[in-house]
C-alpha cells in the first residue's frame, strides 16, 4: 500500500526535506524511478542522479543538498533503504502445516507453527523449530536441529548431527555437512579418513546458493552468530568462522582455518589450511592467503601482503617494460664505453 513521504520516514527513523505529504507506493533505483516511487542515494558517486532523477523521493545522508525532490535524511542511507523496502515487501509467511508428500519419520519433532513443504524428507530424531520453513525438496539428516523462524530454501541439503541456530536463512543448492576433504596416503593409494564431527551454525547466518560447508573430522566446524556468506563459497572441515563475518562469492577456506570476528574476504579469495586471520581483517578479492593475518590488518594480492605494499609493488610492475627498456639502453652505452678502451 502506498505511504506518505512523512510516515515513512518516521518508520525508518528518517528526517523529511521537502513535501512530506507526497505519496509513494514503490520504490527503484535512483536512476529509473519514477513519479511516485522512492530511491536512495547511499554512494556518492550516484549523487549525480539527483538532479535528473523522477522519483518523488530520495533517502540521502543528512548533508545532502538538492531542491527539486522529497529528501529522507539519514546518517546511514543504506541502512534506511533496507528498513524501507520492508515496508514495501515485507517478507513471505508460510503458512504452518506439513505437506502430504513431505517424509517425517514418527520420531522427528516437528514445531506445530513450522512449514514443511512439498517432497521435504525429515530422518530420524530430526527436529524443526518453531516458525521456520523448510521449502520443497529439501533434506534435513539424521539428529540434525533447525532453530527458530529459519528459512530453508527448495533443495538444500543438511546432513546428519547439523546444528542450526535461530533465524538462519539457507539458499536453494546449498550442501551442509558434506564430508570433509581427508585421505591418508599409502603405498601411492588414497585411503578416506572418516568425517565423523558435525557443523553448527549460529543465530541469525545467512548462507547463499550452492555453499558447501563439511563437517569436522573430528569436532566442529562452526559459522559464527550473524556472519553472512555469499554464493558458491566453501568451508572446509574444521573451519571456525567467527561472528559477524562477510565471505563474498567464491572464497575457499581451507581445512582448520579460524577467521576471527568481522572478518571481510572479498570474491575468490583462497585461505590456506590452518592458518588465524585477525578479528576485523580485510581481505582484497582474488588474494590468496598463505600465513597468518593480524587482527585489523588489509591485505591483498597473492600471496596476501598489507595493502600498501601490494600496490606499491603493483605501480613497480606496471613500469616494468619501461624499466627493461632503459636497463637494455644503459647496458648498449656500457657496451660502447667498455669498446673504446
Amino acid at each position: 500500500m502506498p505511504f506518505s513521504a512523512a510516515e515513512i520516514a518516521q518508520l525508518i527513523g528518517a528526517e523529511v526535506s521537502g513535501d512530506g505529504a507526497v505519496r509513494l507506493s514503490s520504490i527503484a533505483g535512483v536512476e529509473s524511478a519514477v513519479q511516485g516511487q522512492l530511491a536512495f542515494v547511499a554512494n556518492r558517486k550516484y549523487q549525480k542522479y539527483l538532479t535528473t532523477t523522477q522519483a518523488s523521493a530520495v533517502i540521502v545522508s543528512p548533508d545532502t543538498v538538492c531542491q527539486r525532490t522529497t529528501l529522507l535524511l539519514h546518517p546511514e542511507p543504506y541502512f534506511a533503504f533496507m528498513k524501507a523496502m520492508r515496508l514495501f515487501h515485507p517478507p513471505r509467511a508460510y503458512d504452518p502445516g506439513v505437506h502430504p508428500t513431505a517424509v517425517v519419520p514418527a520420531d522427528a519433532v516437528v514445531d506445530r507453527s513450522a512449514h514443511i513443504g512439498a517432497h521435504v524428507v525429515l530422518e530420524d530424531h530430526a527436529r524443526i523449530g518453531a516458525g521456520t520453513a523448510v521449502l520443497a525438496g529439501s533434506f534435513i539428516g539424521m539428529h540434525s536441529v533447525t532453530g527458530d523462524n529459519c528459512l530453508i530454501y527448495p533443495n538444500v541439503t543438511i546432513r546428519e548431527d547439523t546444528q542450526i541456530g535461530n533465524r538462519v536463512i539457507i539458499h536453494s543448492g546449498t550442501v551442509i555437512g558434506s564430508d570433509g576433504f581427508g585421505y591418508a596416503t599409502s603405498g601411492g593409494v588414497h585411503h578416506k579418513i572418516m568425517q565423523v564431527g558435525k557443523v553448527v551454525i549460529e543465530d541469525d547466518v545467512e548462507i547463499g546458493a550452492n555453499v558447501t560447508i563439511d563437517r569436522a573430522t573430528i569436532g566442529e566446524t562452526r559459522i559464527g552468530r550473524g556472519s553472512k556468506i555469499d554464493n558458491l563459497v566453501q568451508i572446509a572441515h574444521n573451519v571456525k568462522v567467527g561472528e559477524g563475518c562477510i565471505l563474498v562469492s567464491q572464497v575457499g577456506v581451507s581445512g582448520s582455518t579460524k577467521l576471527g570476528h568481522h572478518v571481510v574476504a572479498g570474491g575468490q579469495v583462497g585461505f590456506v589450511g590452518h592458518i588465524e586471520v585477525g578479528d576485523g581483517a580485510q581481505v582484497g578479492a582474488q588474494s590468496g592467503v598463505a600465513r597468518d593475518v593480524e587482527a585489523g590488518k588489509t591485505v591483498f594480492g597473492s600471496p596476501a601482503r598489507d595493502i600498501a605494499d601490494t600496490l606499491r609493488i603493483e605501480v613497480c610492475i606496471a613500469k616494468l617494460p619501461q624499466s627493461i627498456k632503459r636497463l637494455r639502453d644503459l647496458e648498449k652505452e656500457v657496451k660502447k664505453l667498455t669498446e673504446k678502451e
